[in-house]
């Protein structure tokens, strides 16, 4: 815990669909000029910000705080007192913090900061980018001084719409002038066909058993390259790379860092429909095949991915229907009529444009002045 006064706390964490777009927060902050010391991150120990914030170097304190599983299930019976704990915890940090706003990105792990500002009378922002807003985004937002939001008719109280938050590196992605660079930073042929899949930090293992067998089907085809992000949890079962050398170019990684690059490099991604990706594929403008988790709550995924797909600026392809036909047919469209490619980014991108215009961070400073 930082012993300084902070300008602002930023909280949620989990996964990289919360902790990604709270650390575009919090660097848009520094770039308006706020001292990266003076941002504050409130996440979980056990989420992938425990990696990714120190990356970032953000001040930040991480809280003993779970989930609550929607099935039965033992680690419930822990989540009330640990929840109570990380609440008195994150009443003290704001205590002597005493931040001008805290930024709520949602999750469970945005929670006891956001409870500890309410009781304390600091105001917060909710940040709701997911078109169906989370349970905790809900709860908070009739007492927020705002909420923050990327699709238009939110139903949250003093909605306010800004896009969502998406990193600079992001935003200044221009696909056309940086391809060549960014395929010979991530080691890509300049003369094939990419395809990129990337289906968050866990993985897809759906998503990875459709494009394994299309690797094997295509195995013979010298105009294509698939990097696939496999998640770090499928990488020992994964089908072994293959150099390209007669055939095929298949790379296999746990986990890609060099999103900037990936989306300037690929000529198709296909990706899950977290909100944070949906914006970003928007921003940037990348033609993608969106499979929605359907085990996300409510099925809000597919709502996110309708948000591209019925503007024409994204393929939406529900996990049953996403077959190893399905994906090599997809490709190989693309391949024989590329001016629908090229129609699929345009329109990406000019579904972006609220994503890039810069109005999240000002909402936030209106609120912490």
């Amino acid at each position: 815990m930082s012993d300084a006064r902070a300008y602002a706390v930023v909280t949620g964490g989990g996964t990289s669909g919360h902790v990604l777009p709270a650390l575009a927060i919090a660097d848009a902050l520094v770039a308006a000029g706020h001292g990266a010391d003076s941002i504050h991150f409130v996440g979980t120990q056990r989420g992938v910000e425990t990696r990714l914030v120190p990356a970032a170097g953000y001040p930040h304190t991480f809280l003993d705080v779970v989930g609550l599983q929607r099935s039965l299930s033992r680690r419930n019976l822990a989540f009330l007192p640990r929840l109570v704990r990380a609440t008195r915890a994150a009443r003290r940090l704001l205590r002597e913090l005493q931040p001008k706003v805290v930024v709520n990105v949602g999750g469970y792990g945005s929670f006891p900061a956001t409870w500890a500002a309410r009781r304390l009378g600091i105001p917060y922002v909710v940040v709701s980018y997911d078109r169906r807003p989370g349970q905790v985004s809900k709860l908070m937002a009739k007492r927020a001084a705002a909420c923050a939001v990327a699709f238009e008719g939110s139903s949250l109280p003093h909605a306010e719409l800004t896009g969502a938050p998406v990193r600079g590196e992001i935003i200044a992605v221009d696909r056309g002038s940086q391809r060549e660079a960014a395929r010979a930073a991530l080691d890509l042929p300049a003369d094939r066909f990419v395809v990129a899949v990337m289906c968050g930090s866990l993985g897809a293992e759906a998503v990875n058993r459709a494009v394994t067998e299309a690797v094997e089907r295509l195995a013979d085809r010298r105009d294509l390259a698939v990097h696939h992000v496999v998640g770090q949890r499928f990488l020992d079962a994964a089908a072994p790379a293959r150099d390209g050398s007669s055939g095929i170019l298949y790379r296999v990684i746990g986990y890609e860092d060099r999103m900037a690059q990936l989306y300037a490099a690929a000529d198709l991604m296909v990706t899950r429909a977290g909100a944070g990706t949906i914006a970003e594929l928007a921003t940037v403008g990348m033609p993608a095949l969106v499979v929605p988790w359907p085990g996300a709550a409510e099925n809000h995924q597919v709502d996110n991915a309708k948000v591209l797909s019925d503007q024409g600026a994204a393929v939406l392809v529900e996990q049953p229907s996403f077959t190893v036909d399905r994906l090599v047919a997809e490709i190989d469209g693309f391949l024989a009529h590329p001016e629908r490619l090229a129609e699929l980014g345009r329109r990406a991108r000019d579904a972006g444009a609220i994503h890039r215009s810069g109005k999240l961070v000002a909402l936030v400073q209106r609120v912490a002045a």
